[in-house]
């Protein structure tokens, strides 16, 4: 986000870039416990989570949230295959020890283990949704975005607010590519526009 200062003619950001980006594993030592910091790229590309195995506590940021899926993708700069390292970063996270979910956003889980088999079930079942709209003849990422519902309630695309049609559309957008990574569809880019099909 931006605005323009008082005595600025150029915008000022409200954010700013981070003083350094983490890589790898971390350990972090605070008063009293231990902290594995641990890298789930994904909803952003420098996402990490934070986990207290001594007190079987994860600290998931935006990783795993309780009642919504998080966005993905959806930053400054593109991120490389965001959905498909989302989804990794998951099963990751799976492989831990279970452990008290304590999110970013929303109440505190009993189960992380629990919060990420929902998560990775429903982006299964979308890439199916998918797949199978583009195999029904709907050939953009907005085509397909049309077919589906969207929330918990179910609503056509088109009742969204703004905001929320461009998230859809772009989580559609990333689901579709990683079809084609899969070769469960084909893409191919024409007049600035991707489009898919089915495979032959």
């Amino acid at each position: 986000m931006k605005r323009l200062t008082a005595d600025a003619e150029q915008p000022e950001l409200d954010w700013q870039p981070p003083d350094e980006w983490l890589s790898g594993e971390r350990e972090v030592a605070l008063p009293g416990r231990r902290l594995r910091a641990l890298p789930t790229p994904g909803h952003t590309a420098g996402h990490y989570v934070f986990r207290d195995p001594q007190a079987g506590l994860l600290f998931a940021g935006d990783h795993v949230l309780p009642g919504i899926t998080p966005s993905v993708g959806f930053e400054a700069v593109a991120a490389h295959r965001p959905l498909g390292r989302y989804l990794e970063s998951l099963r990751a996270v799976r492989a831990l020890p279970d452990a008290l979910l304590l999110p970013a956003h929303g109440p505190v889980g009993d189960s992380v283990h629990r919060r990420v088999d929902e998560l990775l079930a429903h982006h299964r079942d979308r890439l199916a949704e998918m797949a199978a709209a583009v195999g029904a003849g709907a050939r953009t990422a907005y085509q397909v975005a049309r077919t589906l519902p969207w929330t918990r309630r179910r609503r056509a695309l088109d009742d969204l607010p703004p905001y929320h049609r461009m998230l859809a559309v772009n989580e559609t957008a990333l689901h579709l590519d990683l079809l084609a990574e899969q070769s469960r569809v084909v893409s191919h880019r024409a007049d600035g526009v991707t489009a898919y099909r089915p495979p032959d």
